[in-house]
């Protein structure tokens, strides 16, 4: 089953009296366990694809499934938790609360969607934070890390509630190219052992370069030189 689904997908926005389509009857197919990355020149659209895959923002017209779920005939509640269950975030600015520890970020999403047992979210993160190599650093709080460990702890945060599908918003923006290369291949580790699809919007050569399928988008279209190339 595609993690995600689009046909005919379309974003438009009113400005006063004029409606400015962001995205344009664009369709793909992203497979489970897949790394895809969607490039093209800001204000092309890229930004506003994932967070209507993320169900932050409904498309206006088209069909979009992700993980076998309509999610366009979703209220804004059922958007929310489907969200909370299926989807993890990566930014580039990291996005950690700083007054939460390590450990404590990446619990957060468990205890804001997930009703699961104290016992169970330790074991959770534990798990999570061994696998992005801060097994003993969970303790600490944002401002005592490094931008490469604040990223793997947001790595981590994304995949904790066994998150089939991971969006990333230039997640590597603000990192020097080490760091960067380091965080593209736990990424690309996360997706071997979880299965999670990692899906990004970004102009990073280096991640463009590991992609293993590349959508290209220009004034809110897919290029058909560049929808869906595989590298």
């Amino acid at each position: 089953m595609p993690v995600v689904e689009a046909k005919q997908l379309e974003k438009t926005y009113i400005a006063g009296d004029i409606a400015v389509k962001a995205i344009q009857n664009v369709s793909f197919t992203i497979e489970s366990a897949s790394f895809v990355s969607f490039v093209g020149p800001s204000g092309s659209g890229k930004s506003t694809l994932l967070n209507m895959i993320g169900c932050l923002d409904p498309p206006t017209k088209g069909s979009l499934q992700v993980v076998g779920k309509d999610i366009t005939i979703l209220t804004r509640k059922q958007a929310a938790i489907f969200r909370g269950e299926h989807i993890g975030f990566v930014f580039q600015d990291f996005n950690l609360i700083p007054v939460l520890t390590v450990f404590e970020n990446i619990e957060y999403p468990l205890l804001m969607v997930q009703n699961w047992p104290k016992k169970r979210r330790t074991e959770q993160v534990n798990t999570l934070l061994k696998a992005v190599g801060m097994a003993d650093q969970g303790h600490k709080f944002p401002s005592q890390i490094s931008g490469g460990q604040k990223q793997r702890v947001a790595v981590a945060r994304a995949l904790v509630t066994n998150a089939s599908l991971v969006l990333a918003d230039e997640p590597t923006a603000n990192l020097d190219r080490t760091t960067a290369n380091h965080i593209i291949e736990l990424m690309k580790n996360m997706r071997d052992e979880f299965g999670t699809s990692f899906i990004f919007s970004t102009h990073d050569p280096k991640i463009v370069n590991n992609a293993e399928t590349i959508f290209t988008l220009e004034d809110g279209q897919l290029l058909k030189n560049g929808g869906g190339n595989h590298v």
